[in-house]
């Protein structure tokens, strides 16, 4: 039976492990698979821009044998003249998996129903669970098994970032805190979700608007831009509304001594975390940014293995 990729909580604790571990592995032996040889050609749709999703993406295809098709949806008929499921029944037929960087998570579930082959949400406007593989990632190296720790993530907690680290780190069996302002907080059900995992696998949930509270005794401190795509408009209130949450020296001082940093990226110094933290010693933003290449090399191949 075909599996898709949509959102973090898809995947099992013991599949995240696996995932995360081939990650690893893959990194030091970046041609050890070749599971799209033929080469077979993987759909990479972007409705979206991105750097970090259509390097990674199309780097990560070619390690692995194949050809990357980059469709930009502007330039299709997906959405416009032609629907999502007659689309997905298109490309099922003649790509090995099916990538889409898109707007409302709905159209990543109808292209899934619609596509016996896989489909990988590499951002939506509710979730970035490929990001949060590379995440996951990069604690793993620094700090080993993730059971047990405590993740912190602190700003904008009604983005999509803040979702995702919700249900991966409950899959994970971690802590994890996120801190926001009034208004700024995850929707209930996805925080409903996240207790459920979390009771599940031996970790915990606390959503608080302080953010020294979210971050003192922490292993990983994360944020997130405070202005995503399409909020331009609200940039002045947001600064304002977002006052207090930047991530600096200070805070940073709250969590373990040897805790890290994470950022998605693109950042914006000065507003979500301070120069000196993102350019820091705990910083460990460029060795995410790169295990984004890793984690989804291993996804792309463990969905093959499911097939």
């Amino acid at each position: 039976m075909v599996r898709h990729f949509l959102k973090d909580d898809d995947l099992t604790r013991d599949e995240q492990a696996q995932i995360l571990d081939l990650a690893i592995a893959l990194k030091a032996a970046p041609y050890s698979q070749k599971v799209f040889g033929g080469p077979k050609t993987v759909a990479v749709i972007f409705d979206k821009t991105s750097t970090r999703t259509r390097v990674s993406f199309a780097v990560g295809i070619a390690d692995l044998g194949g050809v990357p098709l980059i469709i930009d949806s502007g330039s299709s008929q997906l959405g416009a003249k032609e629907s999502i499921a007659d689309t997905a029944k298109v490309l099922e037929r003649q790509v090995a998996q099916i990538v889409w960087r898109t707007y409302a998570h709905a159209g990543l579930e109808e292209m899934a129903a619609n596509s016996s082959a896989p489909v990988i949400n590499s951002l939506s406007d509710d979730y970035h669970p490929c990001q949060l593989l590379a995440d996951l990632m990069t604690i793993k190296e620094h700090r080993g098994d993730l059971a047990g720790l405590t993740m912190s993530y602190v700003g904008d907690a009604a983005n999509n970032m803040c979702n995702s680290y919700l249900l991966a780190g409950a899959t994970g069996g971690m802590h994890v805190r996120v801190s926001g302002p009034a208004g700024y907080q995850p929707a209930a059900n996805v925080v409903e979700r996240a207790s459920e995992l979390a009771t599940q696998n031996g970790g915990s949930i606390t959503v608080c608007e302080s953010a020294a509270e979210a971050v003192t005794g922490a292993d990983a401190v994360a944020t997130d831009t405070w202005i995503s795509m399409g909020q331009e408009g609200e940039k002045a209130q947001r600064i304002k509304d977002f006052a207090g949450y930047t991530i600096d020296t200070e805070l940073m001082k709250l969590a373990k001594p040897d805790a890290i940093f994470l950022h998605c990226l693109p950042a914006y110094r000065g507003y979500e975390v301070s120069a000196d933290v993102i350019d820091g010693a705990q910083s460990v933003i460029w060795q995410e940014a790169e295990n984004r290449l890793h984690a989804q090399k291993a996804l792309m191949v463990w969905l093959e293995s499911k097939r």
